[in-house]
């Protein structure tokens, strides 16, 4: 499905993969007929040439060849070719599936949306929200808790309750402690109601609007939110920190990381920091060991932040550096740690560069629904909304303790039900919107429907609530239905993301899965092409990079050897109580000792049995043979196991674990336990690209180079050249099922072309034509 999403999206914004129209589509899922001259016919089926022009315009008209016949006719090839995809699709019957239409009308919901709004109130909002962004306020509240539809009996308890509170504040109790002891809001009992400093956007819009309101030291008049009533107090105001601009370098250790993951984090990090304070270069060291993928390529540039839209710890620290070039001390966030270098402070950037993203938050935020009220109100009036008091009281006498209680049963009459005359019934009509009835009974229907419990509510209320709700839900379908006569801009997106969704269904089959699933025609093809698919040269080796010339001719010694001695976190001895039996930290051992084997197949180890005085070395042997067998049973292979009995007599009878490995990772980890940027191995086959010491390198013969770069020395050992020459299938698939999911759709266009000659309109073509 995600595939899927993303194809029927990209129908709205390429060519080739939706290219931007459609048949025209009605209300419904399914395609209407062409009207129009037409641009060019497919067969019999002529493609409107106002539609191609408006997809032309909408994609091309900012490109340098807009305009000119060569980029309408390659536009107007690749258009062909989709529309003959998308009349494939019809002919099979695909838009009319159930989930099809369920598809369809997801997306339709979706881009409904826009146009669902009432733009002058948007604008307004977005301006205020910017003004405000200017300045920071400090503040503490007060809430006492109320539903957004309570009753006006509860309503007005909790209106009682926090003006006595206010009362109370004004009169000079202190307001921390009325937050700690009145407020409703759980945290106020630790803090006092403090929320320390916010701009615009970071509350909900009734309270933001309030906070702005009040001057520095008082307190607001009751403010209602969904949340409740609030007091908001004043602490201070100040202009706003504009926004930062920061770098930083990061190490990852998550929360629930195991320790020693955690202590090698901030090992790394504090010799980072270490480095960076004797000069060393930023860009280099983030580059090489920065664990953001997303910003180390770019010196961990991070985009422009201001108060409280980051991880507080981070933003604390970030605010605090004066200077550029600025760098701080290590600080943790939920993601790790963090070494964080001042780029730039910004001042509050302008409107027009952030209009944009302020009006997509807008209408997210709570203030949106002053634009959902002028927007009903609009349409009311263009839609014609008229009601029928007479059925509307009719209604509202239908309301009882059921109601109230959310057990409230309706069945809708025979339709042929009369009403006296002047009276109204179940088959009236409650309100029409330009022209269409709506009648009681469905409003019932839809109460019984929708209703829920209203403690302590009057039947009215209830039924005056739920009439407001179907009032406006009846108002918005209405628009929505309409919206595909109003806008054609709405008409065409629909469009363009239905042919996407049928689009996707029929690329699966006649291409992606088929290129997938097609074993045998993916071998033909691969086989016919074999020139496409060759290796470049290749080397088979290992680069090496440490610190200084002294650890690289240490760590090159061992990795040359093969088998590297591990002396960090091994257990070194093993303990037996009398002469057999191992002692519980001797069987801990062994269990790590196993799952370390297991993990590291090129891991062996050696058992050294020791005598103690006085005793026969047939003892010392068995207990090697015991701790052998334990490793045995823990999957361990018995070629890895090496057995030495020690002559010489000991004192405490127990045997010795020595660990070897040939893994480069670990032999890594053991160099770098004291300083974790000490040394890197990379062995495995190179090409071009895949390592900077390499690339360089790659021309010469097999040999060991020793290189310095970037303050880094490396040791190369090139083993073999791999040369030039044919991948197979299996080292090529990903491109070559790629390539052939091309050649597959080359060759179904081709028999579509033959099915439906294409016969272009040029005179069409040619008002489209302007240079």
């Amino acid at each position: 499905m995600h595939k899927r999403i993303l194809y029927a999206s990209a129908a709205v914004a390429t060519v080739l993969a939706g290219c931007q129209t459609s048949k025209p589509a009605a209300s419904t899922a399914t395609a209407a007929t062409p009207t129009g001259p037409a641009v060019e016919t497919l067969g019999t089926y002529p493609v409107p040439a106002n539609e191609f022009a408006y997809v032309y315009r909408k994609n091309n008209s900012s490109a340098p060849d807009y305009g000119t016949r060569q980029s309408v006719t390659d536009y107007l090839d690749l258009y062909t070719n989709f529309r003959l995809k998308v009349l494939e699709a019809e002919q099979r019957g695909l838009d009319t599936t159930q989930a099809f239409k369920r598809e369809l009308d997801g997306y339709r919901q979706q881009l409904a949306q826009p146009y669902l709004t009432e733009k002058s109130v948007t604008d307004q909002l977005v301006r205020e929200a910017y003004d405000r962004m200017g300045q920071e306020v400090n503040a503490s509240h007060i809430l006492i808790r109320v539903a957004p539809d309570a009753t006006p009996q509860d309503t007005l308890t909790a209106y009682q309750k926090i003006e006595k509170i206010r009362q109370q504040a004004l009169s000079g109790t202190d307001f921390g402690q009325l937050a700690r002891t009145e407020s409703e809001d759980p945290s106020a009992k630790e803090n006092g109601g403090k929320l320390g400093y916010f701009t615009s956007m970071q509350m909900v819009y009734p309270f933001e609007t309030a906070a702005y309101k009040t001057p520095v030291g008082q307190v607001s008049q009751p403010v209602r939110t969904r949340f409740g009533y609030h007091l908001i107090k004043v602490n201070d105001k100040r202009t706003a920190q504009g926004e930062i601009k920061v770098a930083h370098l990061m190490i990852r250790a998550t929360t629930n990381a195991a320790k020693s993951d955690s202590l090698t984090a901030k090992k790394k990090i504090d010799e980072l920091y270490s480095r960076l304070k004797k000069g060393e270069n930023w860009d280099k060291l983030v580059a090489q060991f920065s664990e953001d993928a997303g910003s180390a390529a770019n010196g961990g540039e991070l985009p422009p932040f201001g108060t409280g839209r980051m991880i507080p710890s981070f933003e604390e620290v970030a605010f605090k550096l004066q200077k550029p070039g600025d760098i701080a001390a290590p600080v943790q966030t939920p993601y790790g740690w963090h070494v964080i270098k001042l780029i730039e402070k910004q001042p509050l950037a302008k409107f027009s560069d952030m209009e944009s993203g302020l009006k997509s938050k807008v209408a997210k935020d709570s203030r949106s629904e002053l634009n959902k009220a002028a927007f009903l109100k609009r349409i009311r009036q263009e839609d014609q909304f008229s009601e029928v008091a007479a059925a509307k009281t009719y209604a509202f006498s239908k309301a009882d303790t059921a109601l109230v209680a959310g057990r409230y049963k309706y069945t809708a009459p025979a339709a042929t039900m009369k009403a006296a005359k002047g009276s109204a019934n179940d088959n009236s009509t409650l309100f029409t919107i330009k022209g269409k009835p709506y009648l009681v009974k469905d409003f019932l229907t839809y109460a019984q429907q929708n209703q829920r419990p209203r403690t302590g509510a009057q039947p009215a209320f209830a039924m005056q609530q739920l009439y407001d709700q179907y009032v406006e839900q009846s108002l918005t379908d209405f628009e929505k239905g309409s919206l595909d006569t109003k806008y054609e801009d709405y008409r065409m997106l629909v469009k363009e993301y239905r042919d996407g969704i049928l689009l996707f269904q029929l690329m699966d089959e006649k291409v992606w899965s088929k290129a997938i699933e097609d074993t045998v025609g993916l071998k033909k093809y691969f086989a016919e092409n074999q020139a496409k698919y060759q290796w470049d040269q290749r080397v088979q080796g290992t680069v090496i990079s440490a610190a200084t010339p002294a650890l690289l001719a240490r760590v090159q010694k061992e990795v040359k050897g093969g088998h590297y001695m591990l002396t960090k976190n091994v257990p070194q001895k093993v303990v037996f109580i009398g002469n057999t039996s191992l002692a519980k930290v001797g069987v801990m051992a062994l269990d790590e000792v196993g799952k370390r084997m297991l993990q590291d197949p090129t891991m062996l180890v050696t058992i050294t049995g020791r005598m103690k005085k006085g005793e026969k070395s047939n003892l010392a042997g068995a207990r090697a043979d015991s701790i052998i067998s334990s490793l045995r049973r823990r999957g361990v292979d018995r070629a890895r196991i090496s057995k030495v009995v020690q002559k010489a007599a000991g004192t405490d009878g127990a045997a010795l674990i020595t660990l070897f490995t040939g893994n480069a990772a670990a032999i890594e980890t053991d160099f770098n336990e004291q300083n974790p940027l000490s040394v890197q191995i990379a062995q495995r086959v190179f090409q071009k690209g895949d390592n900077k010491v390499m690339d360089e390198l790659m021309s010469k013969g097999p040999g060991t180079y020793n290189v310095q770069k970037d303050g880094r020395y490396y040791a190369a050992t090139i083993d073999k050249i791999l040369p030039s020459g044919p991948k197979t299938l299996a080292e090529a698939r990903g491109q070559a099922t790629s390539d052939y999911q091309a050649y597959l759709e080359k060759e179904w266009i081709a028999q579509m072309r033959a099915a439906k000659p294409v016969k272009v309109n040029e005179a069409e073509v040619s008002k489209l034509v302007t240079k």
